[in-house]
């Protein structure tokens, strides 16, 4: 080896088989929104936004800095999915043309101040109980101001990856109930990629997909990983039976083995507390992690494959889902993919 680093690959083709494959799921003609918030969920939010921009009808984003980004690659629909909290940012997103989500009352005085109804989001709670207003006060709120308005009327799912969860149906019933009562002019969106997938009866005008897109929803294996995450193996070591590795001694070795360091730690993005049998791949071969996650390295259980100082140890990658490591550390995909630190280096494929 000469230098080395940690590299984190994106490859474009698989976010856009992705988009093709989640809209061939839909049955309404609704149109796709694709939430690239937070860099693309760390996959690089400008390269992104440039490549499927073909595929897609708009843009959802929580950042006004993000959406400003997008705004110089695209003239699509950009929407602010938290909406402004002061006059300035309205006043700024108006000046770029961006959508705002108003999802409380403070929000729709700063709305009712500057007497513009333009590109608005109306965001109602149906039992998230995070952002949104209560359908009764909303109801208030349309009958005094939105009745001849043209807007958007939106809630989030709390389960949506759970087709059985009764919530879900709780939810799709206020929210069907509300929509009823709105004019003929009001679009509809609900939908995130788990309602997509799991009911795609529940589309409406807008679907809002995120996870789906990147390849973190676990459910359909036809949904690729886009990211790989690798390093390379910097020392093989063997141990004999009783021998402890790393930090607090948590891995002992119950016979002979042999052990690959890896450069990467968690100052890259691993998380600290991955437990041991903890997959990942080495030259196309399924090794394990063994003993605590360092700071600048993992060690790696490779007693029974073959490989070399110099070989690629990855994480996670289209042939080994991120959801593996996901779920059998308790994490979810967006803290894995919005996690790795910019020391990593990332290389964009298209």
């Amino acid at each position: 080896m000469t230098s080395i680093n940690s590299e984190l690959i994106i490859n474009s083709k698989i976010l856009r088989k992705n988009i093709s494959y989640i809209k061939d799921k839909l049955e309404r003609k609704s149109k796709f929104m694709a939430i690239i918030k937070s860099d693309a969920y760390g996959h690089d939010l400008d390269k992104v936004a440039k490549d499927i921009d073909d595929l897609v009808e708009g843009y959802g984003v929580v950042r006004i800095n993000e959406a400003k980004r997008i705004r110089k690659l695209s003239n699509k629909k950009i929407l602010l999915m938290q909406g402004v909290y002061s006059q300035t940012d309205f006043l700024e997103a108006i000046e770029f043309g961006l959508d705002i989500v108003v999802h409380n009352s403070e929000q729709f005085e700063i709305v009712r101040a500057n007497n513009n109804f333009n590109n608005l989001w109306f965001k109602v709670n149906t039992g998230m109980n995070r952002l949104g207003f209560e359908i009764r006060e909303f109801k208030e709120i349309y009958n005094e101001f939105l009745v001849d308005k043209k807007f958007t009327l939106m809630t989030h799912l709390a389960a949506s990856n759970d087709k059985d969860c009764d919530s879900n149906y709780e939810q799709f019933k206020l929210f069907e109930e509300l929509s009823s009562q709105m004019n003929k002019d009001v679009d509809m969106s609900i939908a995130n990629t788990g309602c997509i997938m799991n009911f795609p009866d529940q589309t409406y005008d807008w679907v809002r997909c995120g996870i789906g897109i990147y390849g973190g929803y676990f459910k359909d294996k036809e949904i690729e990983t886009a990211m790989t995450l690798r390093s390379p193996i910097v020392n093989l070591r063997p141990l004999k039976k009783g021998q402890k590795v790393g930090y607090d001694g948590r891995a002992i070795a119950k016979n002979d083995m042999l052990i690959a360091t890896v450069y990467m730690g968690y100052a890259d993005g691993l998380p600290l507390n991955i437990t041991d049998e903890t997959e990942v791949m080495i030259n196309n071969q399924v090794a394990r992690v063994f003993g605590r996650v360092s700071m600048d390295l993992t060690t790696i259980d490779v007693s029974n494959i073959d490989c070399s100082i110099g070989d690629w140890c990855d994480f996670f990658s289209p042939t080994l889902p991120i959801s593996n490591i996901a779920k059998s550390n308790n994490l979810i995909s967006y803290y894995l993919m919005t996690g790795i630190k910019s020391r990593v280096k990332k290389i964009y494929k298209t």
